[in-house]
């Protein structure tokens, strides 16, 4: 195992007693993108676990939804592995974030979550090699084995990654088009969102990721 005296988690610890292997990834600075995290890390970001944390909208309960970097979240793929009962879901704020995870936004990831937040991977997490996570420190990520990560995560594994050809005519290697009426269409990585209520798109910012 890797250590650095700097960094101390509830995943570290965790991770340490159950004795599982794994390599300390430090940064030099607060990471907020799947591609600042793959830089500082030196890793590529199709190995990089994206953690979400997501809120019903009518209610306070929560669940943490993980895919792979490049990938973008499907909420009604999401919501349908929950299961019957659960309503539409939302992006969490960096205050709920906080508050329910207890990390700051940059450092997010599913370990140590409360018992009342269901966890749910996308299946191509379990195919991967090696995959890397936050420690829970704005400083440091972490290299482990996937199959480490979704039993101490508790995780469900289901498909909750988006298409990108998804939809009729679209072709080889582009993604689909938006629809006019298309409201909150997360475009990448870094927070652009599209809002079009009258055929004419204006940008907004809303972040995907919370790692």
């Amino acid at each position: 195992m890797a250590h650095m005296n700097k960094v101390d988690t509830p995943v570290l610890r965790l991770l340490d007693a159950q004795g599982v292997a794994y390599v300390l990834l430090p940064h030099s600075e607060p990471v907020f993108t799947v591609a600042a995290a793959a830089a500082q890390r030196g890793v590529v970001a199709e190995e990089m676990v994206k953690s979400i944390l997501l809120r019903e909208s009518r209610s306070d309960r929560y669940t943490m939804a993980c895919v792979l970097g490049p990938a973008r979240l499907d909420h009604r793929a999401v919501r349908a592995a929950l299961g019957e009962g659960w309503g539409r879901l939302t992006f969490a704020g960096d205050d709920e974030i906080l508050a329910v995870t207890g990390y700051p936004r940059g450092a997010v990831n599913p370990l140590c979550l409360p018992d009342h937040v269901p966890v749910i991977f996308d299946s191509a997490i379990a195919h991967c090699r090696r995959v890397n996570i936050s420690t829970g420190d704005p400083m440091a990520g972490l290299e482990l084995d996937p199959a480490d990560l979704i039993r101490l995560a508790g995780a469900r594994l289901a498909h909750i990654a988006e298409e990108i050809n998804a939809g009729a005519g679209a072709e080889q290697g582009k993604p689909r088009a938006l629809l006019p009426l298309e409201i909150f269409r997360v475009l990448d990585l870094n927070g652009l969102a599209l809002n079009s209520t009258q055929g004419e798109p204006t940008w907004a910012y809303r972040s995907e990721w919370n790692t």
